[in-house]
C-alpha cells in the first residue's frame, strides 16, 4: 500500500491512490465528480465504475454489486454531497449488512 504521510492538509488524490495501489479482484463504484476523477488519476481500471449522471446511488451501486458478486470486495467512493442525495440507502445497507462492501 501507498504511504500517506500524517501532518498538513489531506490530499485527496493521494488517499485514493494508496487505497487503490494494491486492489487486486477489488470492484469500485465512485459518486460523480471528484470521486470519479480521483479514481481514474489513480488508474483507470476496468473493475471501476464510475457513475457520472446518477447523483445519489454511488452506495446502493455498491450494495447491488456486493449482493451479486458475493465473492469480491466492493468499495464506494463518493463525497459529502453526493452521500446526502442518496441518505436513505445507508439504512438499507446497515439492514443487509454486506461484509464485503466498503
Amino acid at each position: 500500500m501507498g504511504e500517506v504521510t500524517q501532518g498538513g492538509p489531506l490530499d485527496r488524490r493521494e488517499v485514493v491512490r494508496a487505497l487503490l495501489a494494491d486492489r487486486r479482484d477489488l470492484l469500485v463504484v465512485t459518486g460523480l465528480g471528484s470521486a470519479s476523477y480521483d479514481v481514474m488519476a489513480a488508474g483507470d481500471h476496468d473493475a471501476n465504475y464510475y457513475l457520472w449522471a446518477a447523483m445519489g446511488s454511488a452506495a446502493m451501486v455498491g450494495l447491488g454489486l456486493a449482493t451479486a458478486q458475493p465473492e469480491r470486495p466492493v468499495a464506494v467512493i463518493t463525497g459529502d454531497g453526493e452521500m446526502l442525495m442518496g441518505f436513505g440507502s445507508l439504512a438499507t445497507i446497515a439492514l443487509r449488512r454486506p461484509a464485503n462492501l466498503t
